[in-house]
């Protein structure tokens, strides 16, 4: 299968040749890789161009999590005092989930949704975005109320609402299969969520109680004909039913935004997969593209803990039949879509083995299972992977003409993006004429954002 149209090393390095500070180690080897649980990818931004006519800004998409304020203790406020929010386009919010009625959801329902953490916990002064506590009679705390106040401390930042992710696209397929159930969907998401009627909780909720929060909403449909989570149902014409669906969400948004007499629409944007049996499966990429303002390109996840030979997960490029972010945006764009719209997913994380055998730096080796992780085995944030680099147990190895990094200490191995490999991959980013970065998550960076700020030292303008 043809991969690229370039050669490995010459768009990163001419677009500042920063792939030449990756030391040089051994490439990884090709293999298969699931559906991400992941959330995992507008136009309108501006950024000055030296008196020339204004060009639209690079995109820098960044999921946060519900439940990331709970175990993590990753706030909102955080966003603020790491300098991240001032480094982003667009705040993801993961997740917003659909019924089995195929409408948009809220509520109190353990592990199907989360009003709580969305819009009932109240936050005390310190842990408020503006430094004031919330109070008892407000229509809306939790995290919706501090991204309202993240959102009014940095007026350019857009939130989006994501729907679905990995474990809650259960019921999509469902939803999309006729103009009126496509139809009903849709309104209840923009009810709930656009004009903000959120479901009364006490004092909490209530008509219009987030109105003005949501800019717009985020696809994450994993996946439409081809089988995501194990309770996730999938048909053959959901190709179809997906275009069906954005299209429905288009003409939605922009005839809500237009009763309303907005400046400028409603976003929506989707995030994809990279294996192209999945492309093909789900998605007609000039049709969608016509109403999507761009797509979050899956760019992890590649390989796991879930294969039994150690590998890299997000490499900027890979040998001939092996995942790479190289080869999946090529293979969005070989089948119709627009460069401009094509945001790179990032992760602030890694992927890991542990009861790896071989010798040598551990890559392409036999493992015997899932490295311990803080919250899940097989998965570490940036932030642990950081220290495990500076206490020097591990040792850190790079591909320079792969692009990707990855620690071995000699029975376990992490694969994972560290400052010098996101500096890579957003000069690709420029040199490809693409639309941006994606990350997930928020919560995987350090408390001073090193990971954002590596990204925007590229992307923060275009010209």
């Amino acid at each position: 299968m043809r991969r690229r149209t370039l050669s490995r090393l010459s768009v990163a390095a001419v677009s500042l040749g920063l792939l030449a500070a990756l030391a040089p180690s051994a490439g990884a080897a090709p293999g298969t890789a699931p559906a991400p649980d992941r959330g995992h990818e507008r136009g309108h931004d501006r950024a000055p161009d030296h008196g020339h006519a204004a060009k639209p800004a690079y995109k820098r998409v960044g999921y946060f999590t519900q439940w990331g304020v709970y175990g993590r203790n990753f706030q909102v406020k955080d966003l603020d005092t790491s300098g991240t929010a001032a480094k982003l386009s667009h705040v993801n919010y993961a997740f917003g989930n659909i019924g089995a009625d195929g409408r948009c959801f809220t509520g109190n329902v353990p592990g199907e949704a989360d009003a709580w953490a969305d819009y009932v916990r109240p936050l005390d002064a310190a842990g408020s975005v503006d430094g004031v506590a919330d109070t008892p009679d407000q229509p809306l705390a939790g995290n919706f109320n501090q991204l309202r106040e993240l959102k009014a401390k940095h007026p350019g930042l857009k939130v989006m609402i994501s729907l679905g992710g990995w474990s809650w696209s259960t019921h999509f397929s469902d939803a999309a299969r006729t103009p009126a159930s496509r139809k009903a969907l849709v309104a209840s998401c923009i009810d709930l969520y656009i004009k903000g009627n959120l479901p009364a909780d006490g004092a909490r909720g209530g008509a219009g109680a987030a109105a003005g929060l949501f800019d717009g909403i985020d696809i994450d449909w994993e996946w439409p004909g081809s089988a995501g989570d194990t309770d996730t149902v999938f048909r053959p014409e959901d190709k179809q039913n997906f275009t069906a669906l954005v299209r429905e969400f288009r003409t939605q948004l922009d005839a809500y935004a237009r009763s309303q007499k907005k400046h400028g629409r409603y976003e929506l944007s989707a995030f994809v997969p990279t294996a192209p049996a999945k492309i093909d499966a789900g998605f007609e990429v000039r049709k969608i593209m016509r109403d999507l303002d761009f797509v979050n390109l899956q760019g992890y996840d590649f390989h796991g803990s879930w294969e039994s030979t150690t590998a890299q997960q997000s490499a900027l490029f890979a040998p001939e039949g092996d995942f790479s972010v190289d080869q999946t945006v090529n293979d969005w764009l070989r089948r119709g879509a627009p460069a401009r719209k094509l945001v790179v997913g990032m992760p602030f994380y890694g992927q890991g083995w542990t009861g790896v055998t071989g010798g040598g730096d551990g890559l392409g080796r036999p493992a015997t299972g899932a490295a311990p992780g803080t919250w899940a085995a097989g998965s570490e944030d940036y932030k642990a992977l950081k220290k495990l680099a500076e206490e020097g147990r591990f040792t850190v190895h790079r591909d320079r003409s792969n692009g990707h990094a990855w620690l071995f200490d000699g029975t376990t191995l992490w694969t994972y993006d560290d400052p010098k490999v996101l500096r890579a991959k957003s000069a690709y980013v420029r040199g490809r004429g693409l639309g941006g970065a994606m990350f997930w998550s928020l919560d995987g960076d350090t408390p001073d954002g090193e990971l954002i700020t590596a990204v925007n030292g590229v992307l923060g303008n275009r010209g």
